[in-house]
């Protein structure tokens, strides 16, 4: 499959130059331009690149780690299945990845206190304690 990286480029040009001023919170979850990316990291679609992501840990205004959903369920450790209002979505736990709020596009919902605790306990077990 042959990845636009150009276009993407030139939309990423747009995101980085705009102002940031959208107010996140944990727990909720936002269209966000995650772009087309390398190998098999996540990619967004449609003109803006963008795919629902779980807001995990805001550490200020402008930095977020975030969790990729999609729609396709596999069967393994790595997605797990949730509800968003009345829809069923998948985490992807394996690609926590650190963002600019500036990616962050428009508001969907918040996730239920249950399903995010249970979230961040599967993302909990990937770090181990030294």
């Amino acid at each position: 499959m042959q990845k636009d990286f150009d276009k993407w480029n030139e939309e990423k040009k747009k995101l980085h130059n705009r102002e940031s001023g959208v107010f996140f919170h944990e727990r909720e979850i936002w269209w966000c331009s995650l772009g087309v990316n390398v190998g098999f990291e996540q990619d967004g679609t449609n003109d803006l690149f963008e795919r629902p992501v779980l807001v995990v840990k805001k550490f200020n205004r402008d930095v977020l780690w975030v969790l990729p959903l999609t729609r396709s369920d596999k069967k393994n450790r790595y997605y797990l299945p949730v509800t968003i209002g009345e829809e069923n979505s998948v985490v992807i736990l394996s690609q926590l990845r650190l963002i600019s709020s500036k990616r962050l596009q428009r508001y969907m919902h918040k996730l239920p206190q249950g399903q995010f605790k249970q979230i961040i306990r599967l993302v909990q077990q990937f770090f181990p304690r030294v």
